[in-house]
């Protein structure tokens, strides 16, 4: 069976920055392999178009720029926040609003999404919005295990957001989607790359 749009893909890969020799920045081992529903918006558009038609067994390797991964750096996603927000009954959680810490946040709308912090002052705390992977070329290796039908409550789970498929994560070491957080594929933040 070829991987095309609804079917249930298990892959096990490696994400590195810097060439198919540089940094490795995620891993999905075959024990705890990446799997999601082809096709569903989970997942980055050009790594489903990279493996659209891989059946059980083919090995991939391939190149995501910049561009068609997660963007180039924003210099407007660099903001500044009044230290007031990150209280708690008065109090400011001094171990949360460290500088280099990712911080889960909302905007406005009620969108999740994860800043970094860059400074932290007496008034106020700058956090970076870019995904971590932000104007970096991604490059991929791996092999895909398993490919199948995706049942219906997958596939409900998966378009109607009642779950997270587990993809490249947003932080290095946490894979991927709501298993991580996401540096890869899935979109998200680093590790499954979707919440």
């Amino acid at each position: 069976m070829e991987i095309s749009r609804n079917k249930y893909v298990t892959v096990s890969y490696v994400l590195r920055l810097q060439g198919f020799e540089g940094e490795i920045v995620e891993e999905t081992p075959e024990d705890k392999p990446l799997e999601f529903i082809f096709g569903t918006g989970r997942m980055l558009q050009m790594f489903e178009e990279k493996l659209d038609g891989l059946k059980a067994g083919d090995n991939f390797s391939f190149k995501l720029t910049s561009e068609e991964a997660y963007g180039e750096i924003n210099p407007e996603a660099k903001v500044e926040i009044p230290r007031n927000i990150f209280e708690v009954d008065g109090k400011v959680d001094e171990e949360l609003i460290k500088v280099g810490n990712m911080v889960p946040m909302q905007d406005a709308q009620g969108n999740r999404l994860n800043g970094i912090v860059l400074e932290v002052t007496d008034q106020n705390v700058k956090m970076d919005f870019n995904h971590p992977l932000a104007g970096d070329d991604l490059y991929f290796s791996g092999s895909v295990s398993n490919v199948r039908e995706a049942t219906e409550s997958e596939l409900m789970a998966a378009v109607g957001g009642g779950g997270c498929g587990s993809g490249c994560g947003c932080e290095s070491g946490e894979t991927v989607g709501c298993e991580s957080g996401s540096c890869g594929p899935d979109g998200s933040g680093s590790g499954g790359c979707g919440c």
